[in-house]
């Protein structure tokens, strides 16, 4: 066998481990790192001499890939010297002293024995994938090296070429590097993007064809998931000579090996997904065809755990892609994107920690007994997830009020599920085993099927009938891998319950928050007992449904649509919640019924399972509801009311202490001045005729009361004793009242020594004349008034000296006939 890369950087590694105790190695693809530095170590006493070596890898396939390669450099069968550990499968022995694990593996050996006994080395292979379990792995092994295993070695291996905050991380610690060994390849790119509708396996089925005429050797092609991997190889046509071979990781272990071994006739097409990125060696591979996506798990809101979504790749990642073809000779690379897109692309993929659920972490940690800003993350988690992880943890019964973790929470520490599927095992038993299942796994029913859980429950336990019963397409290979895991789950559940549940009750208690009541109306909406509002297809069969458990929808944050979800009796969710229920009693404002409503509720969450009027609803309570009215409907000031407001605001800008009275002022603190007057205000009419000037003056005491009537009074008394309100409002004070009323007026009308302006009224209202000067009025442009007044108004008094005129608001007496 040719010298690998990894070789030359060996000795400088080992001086590094038996220095330090820790370092980082970096090194591309092809390098030989995985294979290679465990045995080295092993040969070297690193780590071995303390009990086995434990490397980490980030999918099941590379763990056994990994294993068996070292087993066979060494002459063994896997499970001798090498041997491997993952979900559902391991090849260990007594002699074993390289054990290859998946990642989540090393977090339940720490939390069941804390010092790591008989483990002298931990690997984390592919650090650079930055995935969750291996930043809680590295974060738990810093701790117990720091605090119980002075003597434990940690290696981090990564093929990314931004080593050091690795490096910083565990201490300032070597970083060794090794070059790679690569051949040149050729980028080949579209001269056009996808069309809008071109669906993706057509363009990557082309672009195969394309790759077989134009070159020579094994294709790797890159596509996102099986269910495009399948997809494009029923669109291919190859030559006979060409064997196509489908890799990713829910396929047979068999079948896997199948795609990684040579092709001993022919070409080799591997379809697969990004596990195909790093973690394994392909051999004879010369071409590669990336279609420029990939999956990602980024925590979904709709189902509460983490989904793999699609992205577009990374630069890194698509850098890392291209490399696969030039490991043995100069390869050709095909971009199912353009040269121009390429800028808009990531530098590197998001780590898991940022976009997961956390909800996995945030119970091995309160397991673990720690705090997370106390623990060593290259990337800190949001604080608001964590919290939101935390709260959904109270909720299982997993913590406690103070967050630490109860006996339950233990329990539910030891299942590989999701918290919300272990809570579900535990309390419903092993009859949950399929539901859970069903629920860890993507939907086996093809995209249009109704929503309904009962129907992929009732596939999952006899196919055959449902395909004669259904028209539903079904997936057979997700459905086996379901099968698979659900007799996996079931040995490991307990039956604790005397009765079997319901699967409608089985999925209540993974989504106690999910429990939905359809509100009234045509369209199929319904409110979660959580909270939030979520939408059905208006033909699906459950759309009247009164009572369901939404499992999953499609996690639109405006109003989601459910994917999957059950129907649930009201006499089922009793007999779960029993204890949660609780009757309500509450006042709150209907924007659609312009009222207060008054209710008492029975109340789950915030699903009302009963609904009634509150009749003896207390008066305060009603008031505060229509506080929200008033903020509905908006301050409506009367004539009187406004200007007392504007008095208000005239001393105010002079200088006068004198509460705030623009509209937000009044609007910000209309608990304090307005609730103690609304007692029998209740609808949107109430409030119409509702008067505020008395809420309004309550505002002021007897000494602002004062002030204001004195520096603003609020009328002017006419030579007839009335009073004539002032209005403060436009730039000078006015008053508005009949030209008769002022005769005899000699001097102008004032405030202080401010002049009013004065609008002069004719006999029927209408304004005459506007005027900041009576006097300069009678001398000069009350004889044309007058003049037009007599003929309009001849029974109404209109003297020639209205300053010797008495004033009068009557009309002459008619003489007698």
């Amino acid at each position: 066998m040719s010298r690998l890369p990894i070789q030359d950087a060996i000795p400088s590694l080992l001086s590094a481990l038996r220095d330090r105790g820790r370092a980082v190695l970096q090194a591309p693809p092809g390098a030989g790192k995985t294979t290679v530095v465990p045995l080295e170590m092993l040969k070297a006493g690193l780590g071995s001499g303390a009990g086995k070596i434990l490397m980490l890898e980030p999918r099941r396939l590379a763990a056994r890939a990994a294993a068996e390669r070292m087993a066979q450099t060494l002459g063994e069968k896997t499970g001798a010297t090498v041997g491997y550990r993952v979900r559902g499968e391991s090849k260990v022995s007594s002699e074993t002293k390289i054990e290859v694990v998946t990642e989540g593996i090393l977090t339940r050996m720490i939390q069941s024995d804390a010092e790591l006994s008989g483990i002298g080395a931990v690997i984390f292979d592919e650090f650079h994938e930055r995935s969750l379990n291996a930043d809680l792995g590295l974060a738990l092994c810093l701790e117990i090296a720091d605090a119980l295993r002075d003597d434990l070695i940690l290696l981090a291996m990564s093929a990314t070429l931004d080593a050091e905050p690795v490096a910083r991380l565990m201490g300032d610690v070597p970083v060794i590097t090794s070059e790679g060994r690569s051949f040149p390849v050729e980028t080949r790119w579209r001269d056009k993007p996808l069309a809008k509708g071109e669906r993706l396996e057509d363009a990557t089925a082309r672009a195969i064809e394309a790759a077989i005429t134009e070159t020579e050797g094994g294709v790797l092609v890159f596509l996102p998931g099986e269910g495009e991997i399948r997809r494009t190889q029923a669109k291919l046509r190859l030559p006979d000579t060409c064997h196509v071979r489908p890799l990713f990781g829910a396929m047979p272990f068999k079948d896997q090996q199948a795609a990684i071994r040579p092709s001993e006739s022919g070409r080799k097409v591997v379809l697969a997904t990004s596990i195909a990125e790093t973690s394994l060696t392909i051999q004879d591979i010369r071409v590669v065809v990336d279609a420029g996506k990939a999956r990602r798990a980024r925590f979904d809101p709709g189902s509460g755990m983490s989904r793999l979504v699609t992205d577009r790749v990374t630069r890194a990642e698509a850098t890392q892609r291209q490399g696969r073809a030039g490991r043995v000779a100069e390869g050709v690379c095909y971009r199912l994107w353009t040269k121009g897109e390429e800028g808009a692309m990531l530098a590197y993929p998001p780590a898991e920690i940022e976009s997961a659920d956390l909800t996995g972490l945030a119970l091995e940690l309160a397991l673990w007994g720690a705090k997370i800003e106390d623990m060593a993350f290259l990337t800190p988690p949001n604080a608001g997830t964590f919290a939101e992880a935390q709260t959904v943890l109270r909720m299982l019964g997993a913590l406690d009020d103070d967050n630490r973790i109860t006996r339950h929470g233990r329990t539910l520490a030891t299942i590989p599920l999701h918290p919300r599927l272990a809570h579900m095992l535990t309390v419903a038993g092993p009859d949950a085993a399929p539901l859970a299942a069903l629920l860890a796994a993507r939907d086996p029913l093809a995209r249009g099927a109704p929503v309904d859980l009962a129907l992929r429950l009732e596939a999952l336990s006899d196919l055959r009938v449902f395909t004669e019963r259904r028209p539903y397409q079904v997936n057979r290979a997700a459905l086996h891998t379901i099968r698979d895991e659900a007799k996996r789950l079931g040995k490991s559940g307990k039956r604790t319950n005397a009765t079997p549940m319901s699967a409608a009750e089985t999925a209540a208690l993974a989504y106690p928050d999910r429990i939905g009541l359809r509100r009234k109306g045509d369209v199929p909406r319904f409110v979660l007992s959580g909270g939030k509002g979520v939408v059905l297809d208006d033909a699906d069969p459950l759309a009247n449904t009164r009572l369901i458990v939404v499992s999953d929808t499609d996690g639109n944050p405006r109003e989601a649509r459910i994917r999957q979800a059950i129907a649930i009796s009201e006499a089922e969710i009793r007999s779960l919640f029993a204890d949660q229920i609780r009757w309500e009693d509450s006042c709150v404002w209907s924007k659609r019924e312009r009222r207060v409503i008054a209710k008492r509720q029975e109340m789950l969450g915030a699903v009302a399972l009963d609904d009634r009027i509150w009749k003896e609803a207390p008066d305060d309570k009603i008031a505060y509801a229509m506080l929200d009215g008033v903020r509905d409907l908006g301050l409506s000031l009367s004539g009187p009311a406004r200007r007392f407001v504007s008095r208000v605001e005239l001393i105010r800008a002079a200088g006068h202490d004198l509460p705030d009275m623009t509209t937000e002022a009044l609007m910000d603190r209309i608990e304090q001045w307005l609730l103690p007057h609304l007692n029998g205000v209740k609808t949107a009419e109430h409030w119409k005729k509702f008067d505020v000037l008395e809420a309004l003056r309550a505002q002021l005491d007897w000494g602002q009361m004062q002030l204001l009537d004195q520096q603003a009074p609020a009328h002017f008394t006419t030579p007839l004793n009335r009073k004539i309100p002032i209005d403060y409002s436009g730039e000078h004070p006015e008053i508005s009242l009949r030209l008769q009323e002022l005769f005899g007026q000699t001097s102008h009308p004032m405030v202080g020594r401010t002049p009013l302006r004065v609008t002069l009224q004719s006999p029927a209202g209408r304004p005459v004349q506007t005027t900041m000067d009576i006097p300069g009025f009678w001398a000069t442009s009350y004889a044309d008034v007058r003049k037009d007044m007599r003929g309009r108004y001849p029974r109404h008094p209109w003297p020639e000296d209205p300053t010797q005129a008495d004033p009068t608001l009557r009309a002459k007496r008619r003489k007698p006939q």
